[in-house]
């Protein structure tokens, strides 16, 4: 019998929190496999970008922060990170689907989603923008008592933006509590990020503004948990800033139908052998049985299938509700 996610979250909290490491990261691969199989019946409308490869970074960063009050803002790829945050794979379907149960009643879809109730303040489609964004955040935890720290992700190409490094600028000068967190899959959309920059060891870049940084093997998913806890106990205790390049894969393209022509058969071989559910599935098969892992494997899957179903039957937004919540 499958375990169910109760079961799971007592093996979490007494034996190995590898295993609940593993099927959240499972949830997120298996949702992003359902929203591209209703993006391909019509049933999503909008541009989607999948996460797919890079779902250690969503669940070991997520692990590490003090959620609701700790504070996310990600880029457009952002699925990984609002189910990282706690966000129900339910409201995620609803809202890419245009129901008014989404996480913002089926107005936001996949690349404006956000869910500030999980700490999870929104994603952004313009490269770099939340940036700036997010360290205004961490300047209002300055003042409002919060101690919170905010986190900051987007891709490599997003590092030769200006807004970027105007938000890595004030956030040195004022010692703000913000983690800038680059996930590198080394494509820039179409283009290969080494062919971009003189320098691909991104990271570096950070100590031009007196920010420590790292490299982490963003496909491992206990790495990234531990490289994210000590940024946030540093940004935390006043000690400004951290930025942490996470290099990892991007198994889809950049988009929801594109070709992949420009990559090789066997760099797709190799990023499917490294790839973080494959690594972590084979570091687990040493001291946990193969059965217990394909439960937790049906487990998630179970989860998302139920949640798409019942997104799927649940009522679309009202035309009508349209020009609520808008502010200006």
């Amino acid at each position: 019998m499958a375990m169910t996610v109760t079961e799971l979250e007592e093996r979490r909290l007494t034996h190995d929190p590898r295993l609940q490491y593993l099927h959240d990261m499972w949830v997120i691969r298996y949702f992003e496999d359902r929203v591209k199989a209703l993006k391909a019946e019509g049933a999503i409308a909008g541009s989607v970008h999948l996460c797919s490869g890079q779902e250690a970074i969503y669940t070991g960063a997520c692990a590490a922060l003090d959620l609701p009050r700790d504070a996310v803002f990600c880029t457009y790829r952002g699925h990984g990170w609002a189910l990282g945050c706690g966000v129900s794979a339910f409201e995620m379907f609803s809202e890419m689907l245009g129901r008014a149960t989404g996480t913002n009643g089926g107005r936001g879809g996949s690349a404006y989603l956000s869910s500030p109730s999980h700490g999870m303040w929104g994603e952004n489609s313009i490269v770099g923008a939340g940036a700036p964004i997010a360290a205004g955040a961490a300047l209002a935890a300055r003042y409002d008592g919060s101690e919170r720290v905010v986190l900051t992700a987007f891709g490599d190409g997003a590092v030769n933006q200006g807004s970027v490094h105007e938000a890595l600028n004030f956030a040195s000068l004022l010692a703000l509590p913000l983690i800038v967190l680059v996930e590198n899959n080394r494509w820039s959309e179409l283009t290969p990020t080494d062919t971009m920059v003189t320098n691909d060891r991104l990271f570096k870049r950070a100590s031009a503004y007196g920010i420590t940084s790292a490299r982490i093997d963003g496909n491992n998913v206990v790495a990234v948990q531990k490289a994210v806890t000590e940024a946030a106990r540093r940004a935390r205790s006043g000690a400004g800033p951290v930025l942490l390049e996470a290099m990892t894969e991007r198994l889809e393209g950049h988009y929801i139908g594109d070709a992949l022509t420009y990559r090789s058969r066997e760099e797709n071989e190799r990023m499917h052998a490294d790839e973080p559910l494959a690594r972590l599935t084979a570091e687990l098969a040493t001291s946990h049985s193969t059965t217990e892992l394909d439960d937790i494997r049906r487990a998630a899957l179970s989860l998302v299938e139920e949640a798409a179903a019942a997104a799927l039957a649940a009522p679309t937004a009202d035309p009508a509700t349209a020009e609520e919540h808008l502010y200006a």
